[in-house]
């Protein structure tokens, strides 16, 4: 076994860091106008810079810029494309009991890229890094699956296959305007399959009029026009996540009924999957995982609570893992970020530094490097 010169790495993480005090107390400032935009982004930069050296310093090979510059994990990326609006949601998402209201997307007109929308900030994050500076924005099925046929204006898609198409194709430009910048590393967050993998989301599809038995292999068709035509020395992932706010979780189950549209059909090189707990299921469906062709990265480490896994049981797991997958093919990482939403979940930035540090630690462990 040995450390991995490309991404994703032996050790990595999902993306997002708990925000600085500073960032939410200027974003604050900017909402009632007590702030312009270019002097928060002055504050974003200098926080940047550390939680590269944080990433760093710890012995990641890939860095994230923590997506400081975000509210929420999904809704600053997806109102910057065309056609696109977001509007008060009006259905309440329940995680383990907190229950809020997020926006939900609507199409209204005609779906395109209007601008690079994270060609900025990966540049300054570029400049910043020695590291493998990575990039993560949420998977184009959310523009279907949160809303349905239902929040796609019949004015502008009377029928739905131009969607599928420029929905793609925005996606698509929005890739290569950062293959232009020099990006190497993007990771779709892909919540949509996870909560297929729920009974009550299937129930909730099937209630939007849509087949959950078919949609996985929709998404996978999306993803995989989203992605083509990529340099081929980029590497891009999918990370399943089945809910992050505040610690909580919004969907359980196992990847069994999303398994083989997962891993057989998305055009991707590795995956980001949860197993830090009983909500996602044991390790039976990646048997679906091609063999010597695609990474797993283990989410194994919980950012949702402070408590530090026991080194000895994650090596357990990711033996366990290697009964179905070879152990080649493995890596380790959290099972999510730290801060899906500036909220971040119930941990202290000291707690944060240790499940970094315990994610490469096991790394060099089991396979030598990171």
């Amino acid at each position: 076994m040995s450390a991995r010169a490309k991404p994703p790495f032996r050790a990595d993480h999902v993306g997002s860091l708990l925000r600085p005090k500073e960032i939410l107390e200027a974003r604050d400032k900017v909402a009632k106008g007590q702030m312009s935009a270019a002097e928060l982004r002055k504050v974003e930069d200098k926080h940047i810079k550390a939680a590269v050296a944080l990433q760093e310093s710890v012995g990641l090979k890939a860095v994230t810029d923590g997506e400081y510059r975000r509210g929420m994990w999904h809704i600053d990326f997806l109102e910057q494309i065309g056609g696109v609006e977001m509007r008060e949601g009006t259905t309440p998402m329940t995680f383990q009991g907190v229950s809020f209201r997020p926006p939900t997307p609507h199409i209204t007109g005609k779906v395109h890229h209007k601008k690079s929308i994270m060609g900025p900030d990966f540049s300054y994050l570029k400049s910043v890094t020695k590291a493998v500076p990575k990039v993560c924005y949420p998977s184009p099925s959310l523009l279907h699956f949160r809303g349905g046929r239902g929040a796609i204006s019949k004015e502008a898609y009377p029928d739905l296959a131009p969607f599928w198409t420029d929905l793609a194709k925005a996606y698509n430009d929005e890739m290569m305007s950062l293959a232009k910048l020099g990006c190497r590393y993007i990771q779709i967050d892909e919540t949509d399959f996870a909560y297929l993998c729920d009974p009550k989301f299937r129930d909730m599809a099937k209630k939007l009029g849509e087949d959950p038995d078919k949609l996985p292999h929709t998404y996978a068709k999306l993803i995989n026009e989203s992605v083509k035509g990529r340099p081929a020395d980029m590497a891009v992932c999918i990370h399943i996540c089945r809910g992050n706010f505040a610690g909580t979780w919004l969907a359980q189950g196992g990847y069994e009924p999303v398994a083989d549209a997962l891993f057989n059909e998305i055009d991707v090189e590795g995956y980001f999957l949860e197993y830090d707990d009983q909500r996602s299921g044991g390790f039976e469906p990646l048997r679906f995982v091609p063999k010597g062709k695609k990474m797993v990265v283990l989410g194994l480490i919980t950012s949702k609570r402070p408590l530090l896994e026991s080194k000895d049981e994650l090596k357990a797991r990711i033996n366990e893992a290697a009964k179905y997958v070879p152990l080649e093919q493995l890596a380790i990482s959290p099972q999510c970020g730290f801060a899906s939403s500036h909220h971040g979940n119930p941990v202290t930035p000291d707690d944060q530094k240790r499940k970094l540090e315990l994610v490469v630690s096991v790394a060099r462990d089991v396979w030598g490097g990171v």
